[in-house]
């Protein structure tokens, strides 16, 4: 159940975390035969398509 404060999403993100590091070899992502990357929505309402926007901010930091 979403509130107006909406409590169930900001203990479902704070469980996963904010921010992710992945290392990237080979100009490939370097994971694990049985990793992968999900972007999770924790709003029952809203949203994708639902009236609020998202935005995905991506750093790359390395060696040239």
């Amino acid at each position: 159940m979403e509130g107006d404060d909406d409590m169930p999403g900001h203990v479902k993100s704070s469980l996963m975390g904010p921010s992710l590091n992945i290392p990237i070899q080979n100009g490939r992502l370097a994971l694990g035969t049985w990793q992968g990357v999900y972007l999770n929505e924790h709003r029952d309402q809203g949203g994708w398509g639902g009236g609020h926007t998202r935005r995905i901010i991506i750093t790359i930091q390395g060696q040239g």
